[in-house]
């Protein structure tokens, strides 16, 4: 079993990360959340399988489990399912010590953080994650939230999680367009932080692909350690925890453009990432050779470097003035230097942003 820490000036957690742990779910619950109740919120599409799993271990280690099957996909993230979840733990009359479990993808994560955070003023949260994407982003840091028609994640609250416990076999019944979403933000973690974790990324993309179990361990701890170390430094975004959108800006704009339903998640991170590395690119702050690599990484792993069906660049533009990062009303952007180094910009025309949305559109050349 690998273990990150994260150690914050209020609260303190662990991410066990460990083949089969699973089926021990509710002995880890237990050490971390004592209590006679809880609250299991799992993806309807695993309900069946690991989430049979995960009730029959939190019943066995004497908790009275109340499980919430929540509905799949980008679109029920939203105050409306959270307010199905309130009825849930309402009408199962959950205390402010008893623990809501989220068990799915970030998606999930992200909605029963929110109801965790809210409901009583706040109740014990233990992340499950079963998506590579979830476990080496969403279910670390305590960012928790819901979509809105206006953007994505601008109804939301940081609520650490009091444990987070990751079964990397979950992963062997993970959708492969999923899995490959999950890279998206593996590449992410190693351009803005970890030149040798990308060096490590190319040599092993096929172990990864394969579902090799020891790389896969080895993926997972490596980039939780960076999300944890990120979040231990700047827990709510005041400085370097911005690095963490590298290329989510320009993500969320194509997720709201085309209304969630073209690119999952992982995807538009990937679109996202090119844009912005052909904007530093243009703009002198790194060099071609940087976005050259990334492409050809993200290319390799299954993941879109090009779109041709994304809305135009002022819809576009647009939509980004509505995310929550944006300060003072300018579009605030995270750009690599190199890889392993990225530097926060707000002040790039109108003109170079659209530019590097319409690069997205060019075909490559050979």
């Amino acid at each position: 079993m690998a273990t990150v820490n994260v150690t914050l000036p209020h609260h303190r957690y662990e991410v066990r990360i460990e083949p089969g742990s699973l089926v021990r779910l509710g002995l880890l619950v237990r050490e971390a959340s004592p209590h006679d109740r809880a609250a299991l919120v799992v993806d309807e599409q695993i309900a069946s399988s690991h989430g049979r799993v995960a009730a029959r271990s939190l019943s066995a280690a004497d908790y009275d489990t109340q499980v919430a099957n929540m509905p799949t996909g980008e679109k029920h993230k939203t105050l409306g399912t959270v307010r199905g979840l309130y009825e849930v733990l309402l009408n199962a009359r959950l205390e402010r010590k008893s623990p809501v479990v989220a068990l799915g993808g970030g998606i999930t994560g992200d909605t029963a953080g929110f109801v965790a955070a809210t409901y009583l003023r706040g109740v014990p949260l233990v992340q499950c994650p079963t998506t590579l994407l979830a476990m080496v982003d969403a279910s670390v840091g305590g960012k928790v939230g819901v979509n809105v028609p206006q953007g994505k994640n601008l109804i939301g609250a940081f609520h650490q999680p009091t444990l987070v416990v990751i079964d990397p076999d979950t992963l062997r019944t993970l959708p492969e367009r999923e899995l490959r979403c999950g890279l998206a933000e593996c590449v992410k973690h190693a351009v803005i932080r970890d030149e040798a974790l990308f060096d490590w990324l190319e040599d092993r993309r096929d172990d990864i692909l394969k579902l090799d179990s020891d790389t896969m361990t080895t993926l997972v701890e490596r980039n939780v350690a960076i999300k944890a170390a990120v979040v231990m430094e700047d827990e709510k975004e005041a400085g370097v925890r911005a690095h963490l959108n590298f290329g989510h800006t320009f993500a969320h704009a194509i997720e709201a453009g085309t209304e969630y339903g073209t690119y999952h998640h992982g995807e538009a991170v990937s679109l996202g990432m090119v844009a912005a590395t052909r904007l530093a690119v243009d703009r002198g702050l790194c060099r071609a050779g940087v976005l050259d690599r990334l492409v050809t990484l993200l290319e390799a792993v299954g993941l879109p470097t090009s779109a041709e069906d994304l809305p135009a660049a002022e819809k576009l533009l647009d939509l980004m003035r509505s995310d929550k990062k944006v300060a003072d009303g300018r579009i605030r952007l995270v750009l690599p230097t190199r890889l392993g180094e990225v530097v926060i910009v707000n002040d790039a025309p109108d003109e170079a942003i659209a530019a590097a949305w319409g690069a997205l559109s060019e075909k490559p050349t050979d």
